[in-house]
């Protein structure tokens, strides 16, 4: 009897250390719970209407918080063969202003393009176009491409038909439990599909990105609700989640298979088919492409920072006697000039603008180091960028209740961040500031201080004592047309700058440029 209990305790440990299904396996059991492979084989055409929701918890009012921005209604059409596709979309936006637009986007494997206007950053081409359209950045192609195939019902048969570019994995744990999973190479993409053991079908769909405050992140396609469609089964739920909380949320409210479509839809006007940009590679800027979307502020163009179709280079404007406005683009930073160093206001977009930004400052002020980083607040399009600072040494200086949220971010991995090398950034120098902080070197004096807002939280102005300049993000845009009325987040700067005790002349903006600050105090007062 003994034996026979240690030859069934020894079956069972050789049962658990028995390696996983071969990739066939896992892909072919898939494929007859989604219908079959005949079935899928046979897919010519893909209608589908639905609803999604999109958040960005980088645009929160706190760190890392819960903000939904977008609600949308779309149609998405595909000649599966070919691999064109055309969503046509109507979005709600509620931030930064809420607007309703209408547009369509047109994506074919070698190219992409717009119809309509789908941001309130348009790029020299839309703005050239009348009706509005022009053709994707590079970015965006390869984005759209990654995105559309993740959620294609065709992947797994893809995964069946290019065996060697499939290969096995570690299981995956979902909710504490271990799931199966192939990684499957496209390019260079890897997709991590996780598998239903008791179904069999795919149930999350990952890759590994870079985002540019968190560094490494998940994000995952989750996929449920299926539905049999003529003998298909297509997931009618999906939602994204990155770093395991959802972003976007997918209804499918109508879907139907090989229908007959008008390939007349998917041919772009003439004007932005030529020399359309290819699908970019090589890059890894697909959270940006896809996020500064969520919000209508995507500027379509392959650098992130500014559009290239308009210029070649962000640029450098002296504002004031050792002031240094960094412009060109959809976001500004300030450098402010001491006695052997330098103070950078906001470290927007990504390490590739940093980058810039430090070697134009090393030539116009060679020998003074960036020693101080303040970032005014938390939000990604103006954070985005800080590792480059950090990790050349300079302190970073946060708003009240921003420490934790960045000593967090600065000690995330960023082995996949396409502007610069990993290496260990937990220990950086964070300085909090809980009302106002001064720095001096006995000439200048520069101060940083503490803002109520509606817009974040944390939020920080600047002030260059010598020059009465100001330095304010969002909250303000200087050069703007002020309006009639004042605002909640214009009455925070005024009741800031009150705060603050500070004489302000003008202000420069991390949108916008630069503009007199009497303006908008005296519409302050009128109201």
């Amino acid at each position: 009897m003994k034996r026979l209990c240690s030859l069934i305790v020894l079956s069972l440990f050789i049962a658990g250390c028995a390696s996983p299904k071969p990739p066939a396996d896992l892909v072919g059991r898939a494929l007859d719970a989604m219908g079959g492979t005949e079935a899928l084989a046979k897919l010519k055409s893909l209608s589908l209407k639905g609803t999604v929701r999109q958040a960005d918890p980088e645009q929160a009012f706190e760190p890392d918080g819960e903000s939904w921005h977008t609600s949308s209604e779309f149609e998405l059409t595909a000649d599966l063969p070919a691999q064109v596709f055309r969503i046509d979309w109507v979005k709600s936006y509620t931030l930064p202003f809420p607007v309703k637009r209408a547009f369509s986007e047109i994506v074919t494997p070698q190219a992409g393009y717009v119809l309509g206007v789908d941001t309130m950053l348009r790029n020299k081409q839309s703005l050239a176009n009348n009706p509005p359209a022009h053709a994707m950045s590079g970015l965006r192609v390869a984005t759209n491409q990654r995105e559309l195939l993740r959620a294609s019902p065709s992947l797994l048969l893809e995964m069946q038909r290019h065996p060697r570019d499939v290969r096995a994995r570690s299981d995956v744990a979902v909710a504490g439990v271990l799931h199966p999973a192939l990684d499957y190479a496209v390019g260079q993409v890897t997709y991590t599909v996780v598998f239903d053991p008791q179904t069999a079908l795919p149930i999350r769909i990952r890759t590994m990105d870079h985002d540019n405050i968190w560094g490494d992140v998940t994000y995952d396609l989750v996929l449920s609700d299926w539905r049999m469609v003529d003998g298909v089964r297509i997931p009618a739920r999906r939602v994204y989640e990155l770093r395991g909380k959802p972003v976007q949320e997918v209804q499918l409210t109508q879907l139907a298979i090989n229908v007959p479509i008008d390939a007349a839809q998917f041919e772009p006007p003439a004007a932005i088919k030529a020399g359309a940009a290819v699908p970019a590679t090589g890059h890894n800027h697909h959270q940006w492409v896809i996020r500064r979307q969520f919000i209508g502020t995507y500027v379509d163009s392959d650098d992130p920072g500014f559009d290239n179709r308009a210029m070649s280079s962000l640029r450098l404007d002296e504002v004031a006697p050792g002031v240094q406005f960094v412009v060109g683009g959809s976001h500004n930073s300030l450098i402010v000039e001491m006695s052997d160093h330098l103070i950078v206001f906001d470290a927007p977009v990504s390490d590739g603008q940093s980058r810039w930004t430090l070697a134009a400052a090393k030539a116009k002020y060679p020998g003074k180091p960036v020693r101080t980083l303040v970032l005014t607040h938390h939000h990604m399009d103006h954070a985005g960028g800080l590792r480059t600072y950090v990790a050349q040494g300079a302190t970073l200086v946060v708003g009240k209740g921003s420490a934790r949220h960045f000593r967090e971010v600065l000690s995330a991995s960023f082995t996949h961040n396409p502007d610069l090398a990993a290496t260990d950034l937990s220990r950086a120098a964070i300085m909090e500031v809980s009302d106002k902080q001064t720095f001096s070197d006995g000439r200048r004096v520069v101060s940083v201080h503490l803002v109520e807002n509606p817009h974040a939280a944390g939020m920080l102005i600047g002030y260059v004592a010598d020059q009465r300049l100001g330095w304010v993000t969002d909250l303000w845009l200087p050069g703007a047309p002020l309006p009639q009325k004042i605002t909640p987040l214009l009455s925070s700067v005024v009741n800031g700058v009150k705060k603050a005790g500070i004489a302000p002349v003008r202000f420069a903006g991390g949108h916008g440029s630069i503009a007199p600050y009497a303006p908008l105090e005296a519409l302050a007062t009128a109201n």
